[in-house]
């Protein structure tokens, strides 16, 4: 599939990975639905890139607000053929902390949006998918999906993050084969260090340093690296089942 054919779902898609994703699939000629929480974001990238571009307030842990957020990409594009999930929440906390054991809630919440709501969105998705005419490669659509490195080599503190991404990297391959006999794809990106919205707060001298733990190249990785990504996954039909590793072959230390 050809990136311009790309009618597309971006969760999380009004910052970070999601905005540089929306923003190469509108370069490129795609069109685009950005589902995510923040409406002055969101509001802000329809405005910037035009009528390619449409904005739904969506909370992916909410079956109701999926549903009704996949109607209105569907009215307005015709149909869905690709979807990028990379709306996330990362938090450190030690499981056993200075003011005792990890929160409960917080472990939950974490898990409820990075894996449940990521399973939400796919399952909804690819119910609308299978609908679709299959294009001459046989093929009705893609599902992208975030996990992380901290999936592989989670530190310290990322017990929540790291167990909801481990979570993404293993829906991969039974979301894939399941889906096959429709032609829809399902592929996940795990990246690493990456100068997105979560290192904002971050003094410059920090946001340097983690950069240099990278092998090459030695900086964090710019969000429009994986937009590119996201578009050689949706070109490529024996891209399957897997996860990729963006992550210029850092490995993450204990802490």
């Amino acid at each position: 599939m050809n990136v311009q054919e790309c009618k597309a779902v971006v969760t999380g898609g009004a910052s970070g990975l999601g905005e540089a994703t929306v923003r190469r699939i509108v370069k490129n000629g795609g069109q685009a639905v950005i589902l995510d929480l923040s409406e002055e974001l969101g509001g802000a990238l329809v405005e910037e890139l035009g009528a390619a571009v449409s904005f739904v307030k969506t909370d992916v842990t909410k079956e109701e607000d999926v549903v009704a957020a996949l109607e209105a990409a569907v009215g307005r594009l015709g149909s869905i053929n690709t979807v990028v999930n990379c709306a996330g929440l990362g938090i450190a906390e030690k499981v056993l902390g200075k003011k005792g054991p990890h929160s409960l809630n917080l472990f939950t919440k974490i898990i409820s949006v990075n894996l449940i709501g990521t399973f939400n969105v796919c399952r909804l998705a690819a119910e609308k998918m299978i609908q679709n005419i299959e294009n001459p490669a046989g093929e009705r659509g893609v599902i992208i999906n975030t996990a992380s490195v901290a999936a592989f080599e989670g530190q310290i503190g990322q017990a929540a993050y790291s167990a909801s991404k481990g979570g993404v990297v293993g829906l991969t391959m039974p979301l894939a084969r399941e889906f096959a006999r429709y032609g829809v794809r399902v592929m996940t990106i795990a990246p690493g260090l990456f100068d997105t919205p979560m290192f904002e707060s971050l003094p410059e001298e920090a946001r340097v340093a983690l950069g240099k733990m990278v092998p090459f190249p030695s900086r964090l990785g710019f969000p429009e690296e994986y937009a590119q990504l996201v578009q050689s996954i949706v070109e490529n039909p024996m891209l399957n089942g897997e996860t990729i590793r963006l992550d210029g072959a850092i490995r993450m230390q204990p802490k």
